[in-house]
């Protein structure tokens, strides 16, 4: 916990710190929630903030924009670490915002990484949170459902901050090189797509953008009053993250996009060697085994049911015991999902399935398949004439499911591929089974 002035002396602080922005104009990225007319920034101009909780990755800006928050706001900004502060900690600062309220300010208490407090601090923040003696906001990179309680997130509005873009992290760096916060008293020559190297290595960073720009320059050759940075000297301080791009700034998505496409073209080999790109530039496992269990359903999905369980599983495993051991764990998985027989009926199904629910009549759900769990409900029919399917001896019965605007209409359309084959033969006896009972139907 440490209570200061909103901005600290910038002489001895790293690069990043120096530019921290002061105002909403310097701010960079989260145009959805602080563009024009936004609803953040609308509460932020207007001085009607209330308790918030910022939710996304690291360096996109938590910490900045509770700083600017206090300061456009006029309140007592206070920096509170669930790292290092204890519930004694937590009751002091409450006590020295209750009698700041009694004096008529307003104090804004910031916790970064508010997910590591457990439920007991956390409860110790309620009761000011509720008569006002403080303004809570908290910074998270964890979902806040599941590790913030509920009785304190409920007091608390939500905004989902994310990673910031490739042209956001580049507008940072080329402030950086002529802001006098940053170099703008020097004369830096650096190549445009250098900034776009490192925008692209930062992976939505701005702290990790600025502070591998600080490292360069500082790391630059020396000419005169001119400091210029190489290629080779961008390389060496970016390590291993510079087999993520080339000179040309090759984008991240790139490798990513190369080894879905391999595992889709049924490539092991070349699936495997993206893997490796990847893994050995840094690049987190977990990333990659998400989208491979992604991959599992949107291009195997049915025709190999077990695909989804190895994706899952390949997860589980880099969650476990992470790099460099899960490595061999995500390779079984590519090679499997490269090998196994290719479907994407299921993708297919459900982009056409959103296509009618985004655009059809959203008629409400037929009567017969409402669940009548009260007498008035029942005595509306809802659940009138529902069939339990497994009362019959073919499982099966002839009750519309669908909405009149929609009945008959097909949406998953199995392949031969794999076992998707034995799901067509199925779906094609139970349509024609279906079709019979509407023949026999007078």
């Amino acid at each position: 916990m440490q209570q200061q002035s909103l901005f600290a002396r910038e002489d001895t602080q790293p690069l990043a710190a120096r530019l921290r922005p002061r105002t909403l104009a310097e701010y960079v990225g989260q145009q959805h929630l602080l563009g024009p007319g936004k609803v953040l920034r609308q509460l932020i101009e207007r001085d009607q903030i209330s308790s918030m909780i910022f939710w996304g990755p690291p360096g996109v800006g938590k910490t900045t924009l509770a700083r600017i928050i206090a300061h456009t706001t006029k309140s007592e900004f206070i920096d509170f670490s669930a790292v290092t502060s204890g519930i004694k900690e937590i009751r002091s600062v409450m006590q020295q915002a209750e009698r700041n309220r009694q004096f008529g300010e307003r104090t804004i208490v910031f916790v970064d990484e508010i997910h590591r407090f457990n439920k007991a601090q956390q409860d110790a923040f309620l009761p000011f949170v509720e008569k006002g003696s403080i303004l809570l906001i908290g910074a998270t990179t964890e979902n806040p459902s599941f590790e913030i309680n509920g009785a304190l997130l409920s007091r608390c509005k939500v905004f989902v901050l994310q990673a910031l873009t490739q042209e956001d992290l580049v507008t940072l760096l080329q402030r950086a090189l002529t802001d006098p916060r940053g170099f703008g008293d020097q004369k830096v020559a650096m190549e445009p797509a250098m900034l776009e190297a490192i925008a692209t290595f930062a992976n939505g960073d701005a702290r990790t953008a600025l502070s591998t720009l600080e490292m360069v320059v500082l790391n630059g050759i020396r000419e005169g009053d001119t400091t210029t940075v190489s290629w080779e000297t961008l390389a060496q301080c970016t390590e291993k993250k510079s087999l993520l791009y080339d000179k040309t700034g090759e984008e991240h998505y790139n490798l990513i996009s190369a080894l879905h496409k391999s595992m889709r073209n049924s490539d092991p080999d070349a699936a495997v060697y993206w893997l490796a790109r990847m893994l050995e530039a840094g690049e987190d496992p977990l990333y990659i085994a998400r989208r491979v269990t992604r991959f599992a359903s949107e291009d195997v999905g049915l025709a190999d049911p077990r695909a989804l369980e190895v994706a899952v599983a390949a997860y589980q495993a880099c969650h476990f015991i992470g790099m460099p051991e899960c490595s061999v764990h995500l390779t079984q998985a590519v090679v499997y999902l490269s090998l196994v027989p290719k479907s994407n009926a299921l993708y297919l199904a459900y982009e056409s399935a959103k296509k009618d629910a985004l655009t059809q009549l959203a008629e409400p759900v037929p009567l017969v398949i409402r669940n009548g769990v009260t007498k008035l409900m029942r005595e509306l029919d809802y659940g009138k004439g529902y069939q339990y399917a497994h009362n019959t001896e073919e499982k099966l019965t002839d009750m519309q499911c669908l909405p009149d605007s929609l009945l008959g209409k097909r949406y998953y359309r199995p392949t031969d591929q794999g076992q998707e084959g034995k799901f067509k033969t199925r779906l094609e006896q139970i349509l024609a089974w279906k079709a019979q009972q509407d023949q026999e139907t007078p």
